[in-house]
């Protein structure tokens, strides 16, 4: 199955943009003649000596357009979705992307972040066979060394050691007019819709599908009740609608009221404000018997509000995670007796702990998960593009706004779902920032 070949000149008015001479550079939204590269490009740009908040480490520069490889595709970026991984790159910390990258003989000394996207196939390399030029395409944001040993073992290429991300640990991601993927990123755009609607949806939905559906015997089943930390963030968002979408029971954690009707509308069964307590963090010495008394009522007071929400004394199958250090101890302790914490990552901190009594004498699982195969992009997009998937974009402004969103993801003050940039598509799609922003703060 390969992406649609249909003609990228349908939508917002794209053949009219183009100019009719070819120039070395293009304005942010010039289109160049189709299927001709220019020198240069713009893009939102991370430098180390910008390395700290994010609305202050991203600058848009001029610099050269990337040169495509063998099974390589270059693609016009017409928007790129906005994550948290790009949030680490401006801080530099905890990995120094640049720097990681100049040990591996990469002395661009800059970073163009942006793991997901959408935009229009310009120019395909040599090997290329699936997708052809003028397709309408979405990007997913994982890259690997299809020629690898293990993955021409059989091994899963997100388990590959040649796996990365693309547009965090790999460079020239999609903040820019024009990005280079490999041909098996590129998925066929959902006609029903926006760039900006299409860019925001895949490293999210991608990743929460894979946790709850690609580890088995732990997948979602009907019935199952499945607690997600940050439901009103574009994880939590798509999570909530998945777990739906195959029969179970999602209830949702949030850190504010205002962000409870956003779950409750994508078919939270209840949610729970963690801000109600205060017992998060590293878990005391076991040995602390005062210490652990707190944390026991506070861990327990937490899973009686899950069955309250049940109606019943139940305990979640699945425990999906992303914040890791403050909320891993009680993520297990809920957890039911056989169930599954799936974690994607570490937003709260690396050091988590664990009673392992409540591991092994419960028999649960702690399972890792990082963001998901081709299939699994593909099925996302599937469900997306028959509208069984809200992509939940929430906000969308342009290439000079990605700073600003991601300093607004770092301070957890995002609006609720997924946020998105606008690059070369028509600003029909823009979104007041403030305006948004204001409507979510209750009067």
């Amino acid at each position: 199955m390969s992406p649609a070949d249909h003609s990228p000149f349908s939508e917002g008015g794209l053949l009219e943009r183009i100019p009719a001479m070819v120039k070395p550079c293009y304005e942010l939204g010039d289109i160049p003649p189709m299927g001709s590269v220019p020198e240069q490009m713009y893009a939102s740009v991370i430098r180390p000596e910008r390395y700290g908040p994010p609305v202050d480490a991203f600058e848009i520069e001029r610099l050269p357009v990337p040169e495509l490889g063998r099974g390589q595709i270059l693609v016009l970026v017409m928007a790129a979705g906005i994550n948290y991984n790009n949030v680490w790159s401006a801080l530099g910390s905890p990995l120094d992307v640049i720097a990681a990258r100049a040990k591996a003989g990469d002395l661009s000394g800059f970073h163009i972040g942006g793991s997901e996207g959408s935009g229009v196939v310009w120019a395909v390399g040599e090997g290329v066979r699936d997708v052809k030029v003028g397709s309408e395409v979405v990007l997913s944001g994982l890259q690997w060394d299809e020629t690898a040993a293990d993955i021409r073992l059989g091994a899963d290429p997100v388990l590959s050691t040649t796996q990365a991300v693309w547009g965090y640990e790999n460079n020239y991601g999609s903040f820019a007019q024009f990005t280079v993927v490999d041909e098996y990123q590129c998925h066929p755009k959902p006609a029903n819709l926006t760039w900006e609607e299409a860019a925001c949806f895949m490293l999210t939905g991608a990743t929460a599908y894979r946790q709850l559906l690609g580890w088995p015997p732990h997948t979602v089943r009907p019935g199952d009740p499945v607690l997600i930390w940050g439901g009103a963030g574009g994880l939590g968002s798509m999570a909530i609608q998945i777990v739906r979408l195959y029969g179970g029971i999602p209830i949702a954690v949030i850190s504010d009221e205002s962000r409870a009707e956003h779950c409750m509308r994508l078919g939270a069964e209840g949610v729970i404000n963690r801000k109600e307590f205060d017992h998060w963090g590293r878990l005391p010495d076991v040995l602390d018997d005062e210490a652990m008394a707190r944390w026991t009522h506070g861990a327990r007071t937490f899973g009686r509000r899950i069955w309250d929400i049940l109606g019943e004394r139940r305990s979640p199958r699945i425990v999906l995670e992303h914040s890791g250090q403050d909320t891993i101890p009680t993520s297990m302790y809920v957890c039911d007796s056989g169930g599954m914490v799936v974690i994607c990552g570490g937003t709260s901190g690396y050091n988590a702990d664990l009673d392992l009594r409540h591991l092994w004498m419960r028999q649960k699982r702690l399972q890792g998960s990082h963001y998901a195969n081709s299939r699994e992009c593909r099925e996302v997009t599937e469900l997306v593009g028959s509208g069984r998937l809200d992509p939940c974009l929430s906000w969308c402004g342009e290439l000079a706004d990605v700073g600003r969103a991601h300093q607004l993801m770092r301070d957890n003050v995002h609006p609720p779902g997924n946020m998105a940039v606008l690059v070369n598509a028509p600003h029909t799609g823009l979104r007041d920032l403030e305006s948004t922003l204001a409507a979510l703060t209750p009067a």
